[in-house]
């Protein structure tokens, strides 16, 4: 595809009223798998069992009433979200060469991880099973198997961790307000902002964690190390004062679900 043709077709996505409605409900199902994520972070700080991840989350909301339909619309939403992200990729503007590609990278990989909990969200939609623990030991033993494996673990490590730094940042400094449009000014307003900063810290925590156990697969030599978001909430539980960062981590999720709702009413499209 030339860029010609590949930024006319973005811009007809992005013009189209469908894909755009669809968009903003893949940020409300969104919301819906952080809260049910961070619901069972939270039952696990106080004891109960679960797995607090995308594949524990789908399971739950397939045994919910109409959950069927429910995840078949996560698949639905996820998917628009994940084109409109590619799109943006695609009519990014900048004077500056670095920053364009800079944001490209980061639109793609949005795009990637919107898409890959649809296809979760697909998969038990279908009647099939996820188990986001196990596949990511598998891929540090297939890395780990490769020449130069360690090497390739520690940097999808770093990388990994590197994301969860932008999420805390992002949060800290309220960067993800550029992307709203918000009331001028207000108790809306306010909450909004109190949410995002909560949330992005909280999730970036989470999947920084995950960084660090791909790092300690590869430094240990040991596939079994690594860890999914699952592996990786429940590592917090190990810590001093665990349990309650665990608590508060999970509530985080569940403050960036709601979040997430207010996202789709108010994000720049």
């Amino acid at each position: 595809m030339s860029s010609a043709t590949g930024k006319s077709a973005a811009n007809a996505a992005q013009n189209s009223r469908i894909l755009k409605s669809l968009a903003r409900i893949g940020y409300v199902v969104l919301g819906i798998v952080h809260i049910v994520i961070g619901t069972i972070a939270i039952s696990v700080a106080q004891g109960a069992g679960g797995e607090a991840d995308q594949g524990g989350a789908m399971q739950q909301v397939a045994g919910w009433p109409f959950g069927l339909v429910l995840l078949w619309l996560i698949a639905l939403g996820l998917f628009a979200l994940g084109l409109w992200q590619v799109a943006e990729a695609f009519l990014v503007r900048d004077p500056d060469s670095k920053k364009k590609w800079g944001y490209r990278v980061k639109y793609v990989g949005t795009a990637i991880a919107y898409v890959t909990i649809g296809v979760t969200a697909l998969v038990y939609a279908l009647g099939g099973r996820s188990d986001g623990d196990q596949s990511t030991q598998t891929l540090s033993a297939q890395l780990l198997a490769t020449p130069g494996g360690v090497f390739l673990l520690v940097l999808v490590g770093l990388v990994v961790a590197g994301v969860g730094v932008a999420f805390v940042y992002r949060g800290a400094t309220r960067k993800f307000e550029e992307h709203l449009e918000l009331p001028g000014s207000g108790a809306a307003r306010r909450g909004i902002l109190v949410f995002g900063t909560v949330g992005y810290i909280a999730k970036g925590i989470a999947v920084g964690i995950v960084g660090v156990l791909f790092v300690v697969a590869a430094v240990t030599a040991d596939a079994e190390a690594a860890g999914g978001l699952d592996a990786a909430l429940k590592s917090l539980a190990d810590l001093p004062f665990g349990v309650v960062i665990l608590w508060l981590v999970g509530a985080g999720l569940v403050v960036y679900g709601i979040f997430c709702f207010a996202r789709a009413r108010y994000a720049k499209m």
